[in-house]
């Protein structure tokens, strides 16, 4: 049993709820704590939502849970106020200057329609979360060994892409798993994503569990359900999900997540950290029996696969779209990298109720954008023309619209390089300088700050993994500077592919300019309608990187630091 593992055997991890107002009310430091609970208590307090910042020791990161994305206007009101009060530098760390851009008192939207928030002191907990529950919001095992949020179509119950609204079944499932202590302590991390949409926005291809729009007979009568997708992930093992000969309805998911997680908890790996996924387990079982193993452990029929009705992909809702009530729309506003001003995300909500009708709501997107629902179509105009929306326009460029970014070193404890900052200034600075063809309206570029993928790397058109770089300055000894991992050709969807790492070690300053020699050799050489992970595989790697080296920079001049 490894140590995380025995950590947890000392003490259940929700107990650490109780724990944190505890601590709080004695004003106990971080040193107070370690002395009490011991070292496993940083690990127990993931199931609180906390991640302590290693390089700003005395404050976290904070996440809170948003099922399917979907917020009200109150609910998204009080999440930015709370990162407006809370989310605040102290002095010491630069205060309000302690970002360039962003200052603090800002929120993170992650690629898995949460809420992040940084410089969370655990003094101010016991308030923030009362706040929280005053408008039914959680941070209740928004990290650590568990089922995370479950995602969802942002648009569910508003596109015309959609078979049926699932969101319902999203809340259902996300109401049996958080605070259950049966299923709280799992081997590892339980991603689970449930849609209604055709275009899969929920990227099942890359969940533990992922349940897809699917139509079947049973016992002569036509349903509506879900067919399954298990053992997807990415991290230092990435692996596509595969589908299992099970057709689920919407009343038995709950019932059939249940019995997911119990083969789960009894199968999976608990000695090796590095391989306890589920993705592994289902690996090594092979998908037939993983299937069989659930079987045996669901209380409810499990009919065989029906007609699936995923068409593709999609991730992306950017822009202003029309409701299925045509005197509708929703609106898309692109966040780059997900970063955003308390203010700014609390001002939106008002917006959301001021022009909005009573059922107007604020849903978070895998792509760290936000879209607001419910505006009748002659107030569109006002909704964007307020100041909030100033600075996350719903016609952005290709690579502004594209750009995901994870936390980087700026907070994580694992994080190599800083990423927000620096994705944000790619992108701009490639819709300033690349043209690109006008069917193409993304090219999306991921950035995560070390291996484990929180920005998604291998599913972008252009991935970046962030690592130390060692460069020859000749005579001068060598210089050790912030790069990269350069991957091309990565998507989800029909025609799912990781991407293939072309060139490793590329000095951070060098990225741009082999993105410009890239770009533009795809525009003079592209196919119709081809995109631009779609180039890059047909012309291959080796092509790929003689194009990236034709650029004024020193591309391929760096090994990783340490090899």
């Amino acid at each position: 049993m490894n140590t995380v593992e025995r950590w947890k055997q000392e003490k259940h991890p929700l107990d650490v709820l109780d724990d944190v107002r505890e601590y709080a009310a004695e004003g106990l430091s971080f040193a107070d704590i370690e002395e009490r609970a011991g070292d496993g208590e940083w690990e127990r307090l993931k199931w609180a939502g906390l991640y302590a910042h290693g390089n700003h020791r005395g404050y976290f990161m904070l996440r809170t849970k948003v099922p399917g994305g979907r917020l009200t206007p109150e609910q998204a009101r009080v999440i930015g106020e709370v990162a407006t009060e809370y989310a605040t530098a102290p002095p010491e760390h630069g205060g309000s200057d302690q970002n360039p851009v962003w200052g603090d008192a800002y929120l993170d939207i992650t690629t898995r329609q949460d809420v992040q928030m940084h410089w969370i002191r655990i003094e101010d907990l016991p308030e923030i979360w009362d706040r929280y529950d005053e408008v039914g919001l959680t941070t209740v095992q928004g990290c650590g060994d568990s089922a995370r949020n479950v995602l969802g179509c942002p648009a569910a119950g508003l596109d015309h892409h959609e078979c049926f609204d699932a969101q319902p079944v999203v809340d259902a499932v996300s109401d049996f798993f958080t605070g259950n202590r049966e299923y709280a302590n799992l081997p590892r991390k339980f991603k689970l994503t449930i849609t209604g949409c055709r275009h899969d926005c929920a990227q099942s291809q890359i969940n533990d569990l992922g349940l897809v729009p699917a139509r079947s007979v049973v016992d002569g009568e036509d349903f509506y359900g879900f067919h399954v997708r298990v053992g997807g992930g990415l991290s230092d093992g990435p692996r596509m999900a595969s589908d299992l000969d099970v057709f689920v309805r919407p009343e038995d998911v709950v019932e059939f997540c249940r019995a997911v997680a119990q083969t789960f908890k009894e199968l999976g790996d608990r000695h090796n950290r590095g391989v306890c996924r589920m993705r592994y387990l289902v690996q090594q079982l092979g998908p037939e029996t993983f299937e069989q193993a659930v079987r045996d452990r669901c209380t409810v029929d499990l009919p065989g696969r029906g007609t699936d009705l995923t068409e593709g992909y999609r991730g992306d809702h950017v822009g202003v779209h029309t409701q299925k009530d045509d005197s509708l729309r929703y609106v898309g506003f692109n966040v780059v990298a997900g970063r955003i001003g308390g203010e700014e995300f609390a001002a939106a909500a008002r917006a959301a109720q001021a022009y909005g009708t009573e059922d107007a709501t604020v849903r978070l997107a895998t792509d760290q954008n936000f879209l607001v629902s419910h505006i009748p179509e002659d107030r569109v105009d006002d909704l964007l023309a307020e100041p909030f929306a100033a600075d996350y326009q719903p016609d952005p460029g290709p690579f502004s619209r594209g750009a995901v970014g994870c936390t980087g070193s700026e907070f994580c404890n694992y994080g190599i390089i800083e990423t927000k900052l620096r994705i944000r200034r790619w992108a701009k600075a490639l819709d300033e300088q690349v043209v690109v063809p006008d069917d193409v309206d993304v090219v999306r570029l991921h950035l995560s700050g070390c291996s484990a993928s929180c920005a998604q790397p291998q599913i972008a058109d252009v991935g970046f993994r962030g690592e130390t770089v060692k460069i020859d300055r000749g005579g001068e000894g060598d210089d050790i500077v912030e790069g990269v991992d350069f991957g091309l050709g990565g998507s989800l969807g029909s025609d799912n592919e990781f991407l293939d790492w072309v060139e490793t070690a590329v000095p951070a300053d060098a990225v741009v300019p082999a993105l410009e020699q890239l770009l533009q050799a795809f525009v003079t050489d592209r196919e119709a309608g081809e995109r631009f992970y779609q180039w890059c595989r047909r012309v291959g790697n080796d092509r790929l990187r003689q194009v990236m080296q034709r650029a004024d920079a020193n591309v391929s001049g760096g090994v990783a630091h340490g090899d």
